[in-house]
């Protein structure tokens, strides 16, 4: 965060080739429509959490820290990882500005998370998956550390690709945002985490698929 109380955003940033954290600025967008997918977002997500109520919440691939920091000024316990040095360096670098302990955040990789280290009551992994290689596995990693719920959130296509070539984005890739490598509808997403967990609710809020999950015994 700034003096303005802006959340700093890694603005495209990579990290062994790998686009970390926000293209976009999405959180502090002037744009009425951007700004009212976001509160659908938003509000999506604190459904979802309070529908849980929480001992404690690790966020996997928390970029900036946004959501860890909202959950922090909700009075919850939530701290987030990130495989990457320079986002989570941001990340601490907000939470320093929100007079927050910086070491809520800290570098962890998704494929090597341990039950002993990385669980939660409550794993969120939002926006992450698109992103992975192997999204299998990234989810065979998340059931090593699930202890109850997790919520999990991917852009829901082909609407996401469809609304940036709308706006005029990302048009030499058809409106494919840089580092995503993994493209599902609600359907595909909810098959495939179907595998992995039980799912207990589905949200569309435009354009994303969320789900929360119990984690099977």
């Amino acid at each position: 965060m700034d003096g303005s109380g802006s959340l700093k955003i890694s603005h495209g940033l990579e990290d062994s080739g790998i686009v970390v954290g926000n293209v976009y600025d999405k959180y502090e967008s002037r744009n009425p429509l951007v700004r009212k997918i976001m509160r659908g977002f938003s509000d999506a997500l604190d459904d979802m959490v309070h529908q849980v109520v929480p001992k404690d919440i690790h966020e996997l691939g928390c970029g900036e820290g946004h959501w860890v920091l909202d959950w922090r000024r909700q009075g919850m316990s939530a701290r987030g990882s990130d495989f990457s040095e320079k986002i989570i360096s941001l990340a601490q670098e907000n939470a320093i500005s929100a007079n927050l302990d910086a070491s809520i955040f800290s570098v962890r990789n998704i494929y090597d998370v341990t039950r002993e280290t990385d669980s939660a009551d409550l794993i969120v992994c939002c926006e992450v998956l698109e992103h992975m290689s192997d999204p299998l596995a990234g989810l065979q990693a998340l059931q090593r550390i699930t202890q109850s719920h997790i919520i999990l959130t991917v852009p829901r296509e082909p609407i996401w690709r469809a609304l940036n070539m709308a706006r005029g984005a990302y048009l030499k890739h058809l409106g494919n945002t840089p580092g995503h490598v993994q493209h599902w509808s609600t359907r595909e997403f909810v098959a495939l985490v179907e595998r992995h967990f039980d799912v207990i609710a589905v949200k569309t809020p435009l354009p994303w698929t969320m789900l929360l999950c119990r984690a099977r015994a």
